[in-house]
């Protein structure tokens, strides 16, 4: 075979293996793991092309809940039909679960872990870096005119400035492309990248140009995924309903995460305000402060921001466990509420994403989701930018100006171990073409000795 040719479908066991993979390198959140997939199944392994891959994406960000998880999903049914796609969305929540019920449990029965910080200090570097080089991937090839040019820096804008609701910001660019493909507008549609590269090509990827026979719309197959998926995900809160009544916390747990799954768009990010109105202000099952050392908790361990539910449904189960050990309560709010979370992903997905393939061709709906992809990079930037003030600076603080909402750093709490090791990452990313695996690892080593150099100078002083 050689470069041009397609690769061939990859077999059941070695997309397996690669979607674990993937959830074992997906830190930081979506910009993080979406660079992260595009550069395994994109540009190294060739299973899937550009313009399919931000098909899929740009559809996921249509959705509620975590749209890097939902793109698993996606490549995943893709690639491998039905059990591709619960193989890739399960193994894509699985180390991020598991990390993040451990350090739950530890910070509620030891506090905070120095060493485990520190490993978490230097990962957000190089998490920095993996976002900021996605930034630039997705930009040089979706791009491709000043139109989209505008949508990104538009799209970038609302949500760093203005505090434009994500899903405003989203629908708005998606609205636009589409009028734009109606009325004919040529630089709507899909196009040639302003750089010259056209990405993978569809024809040379494995999946190829086609749809699969098992990606085709079946009767009956959408009341089928209704059936399985709709008590799955429901039943477990009408069950504790009914066992342990309205006022457990466990049942206070599976309603709330339930609800926010069908109104969570735009991810982590945005589930923020509702968890800390309905968790801290409401409930008061933690403090603000507890809640955002969970948010950085679910930064830097691998799998959806959206985890950070996991956290926040521990501590609350934990300090109200009624008859339970607290423990094992909290155990089982956590896992509840990942349940509850990521269970409709795989709803949405499976239910839309034969309609969507089938719509590739449909010129109005190319110029959407061009338009959308243009605002994908905004998007992204806005993410990394916001990693980049809260990795750099201590303390950053909402600050208005006129019509302006904008996060500004206190540039007396800058970290200058934080810049030297962000610097590195970059170096290593944009110069040395550094892969992900030894980044990563590089990063948490380089945090974790900062903190023990640290130790030992304090010491010896």
């Amino acid at each position: 075979m050689t470069a041009l040719d397609p690769p061939p479908l990859p077999s059941f066991g070695e997309a397996a293996r690669t979607w674990a993979r993937i959830a074992l390198l997906s830190f930081g959140g979506p910009a993080g793991q979406i660079a992260v997939m595009h550069r395994i199944l994109v540009e190294d392994k060739r299973w899937i092309g550009e313009r399919r891959f931000l098909h899929a994406l740009n559809f996921c960000m249509l959705l509620p809940g975590p749209e890097a998880q939902q793109l698993t999903v996606y490549v995943g049914w893709l690639l491998s039909g039905l059990r591709g796609a619960l193989v890739a969305g399960t193994l894509f929540v699985l180390p991020g679960y598991l990390t993040l019920l451990a350090l739950s449990i530890l910070y509620a029965t030891l506090g905070q872990v120095p060493l485990v910080q520190a490993v978490f200090f230097g990962l957000k570097a190089a998490v920095l870096a993996i976002a900021l080089e996605a930034v630039q991937r997705i930009g040089r090839r979706a791009l491709h005119n000043r139109t989209m040019l505008g949508i990104a820096a538009l799209s970038f804008l609302a949500l760093f400035a203005f505090a434009v609701p994500f899903p405003v910001v989203v629908l708005g660019a998606g609205l636009l492309g589409w009028l734009g493909g109606r009325l004919g507008l040529g630089t709507f549609l899909p196009g040639r990248p302003a750089s010259g590269g056209e990405g993978l090509a569809e024809a040379a990827s494995a999946l190829g140009e086609t749809l699969p026979d098992h990606a085709r719309p079946r009767p009956g197959w959408t009341a089928r995924v209704l059936a399985v998926c709709l008590p799955l995900w429901l039943g477990p809160p009408l069950l504790l309903w009914l066992v342990l009544g309205s006022g457990h916390v466990l049942t206070a747990i599976a309603w709330l995460m339930s609800k926010l799954a069908l109104v969570t768009f735009g991810g982590a990010y945005a589930v923020l305000a509702w968890v800390a109105q309905a968790a801290v202000e409401s409930r008061g099952w933690l403090t603000p402060g507890e809640m955002l050392d969970g948010l950085a908790l679910a930064e830097t361990t691998p799998g959806p921001l959206i985890m950070v539910l996991l956290f926040v449904a521990f501590l609350a189960a934990f300090r109200d466990p009624g008859a339970l050990d607290p423990l094992l309560a909290g155990i089982l709010g956590g896992t509840l509420a990942t349940w509850v979370t990521f269970v409709p992903c795989f709803l949405w997905i499976l239910v839309g994403a034969p309609h969507v393939e089938r719509l590739r061709a449909d010129r109005p709906l190319a110029a959407a989701l061009a338009a959308l992809t243009a605002a994908v990079v905004g998007v992204i930037l806005q993410l990394a930018l916001w990693l980049a003030l809260h990795t750099l600076f201590a303390v950053v603080e909402p600050t208005r100006l006129g019509p302006l909402v904008l996060d500004l750093p206190v540039l007396a709490s800058w970290n200058p171990a934080a810049c030297l090791l962000t610097l590195g990452a970059l170096l290593a990313v944009f110069r040395l073409r550094i892969g992900l695996a030894p980044l990563l690892l590089g990063g948490a080593a380089a945090g974790l000795g900062f903190h023990l150099l640290r130790f030992e100078l304090s010491s010896f002083l």
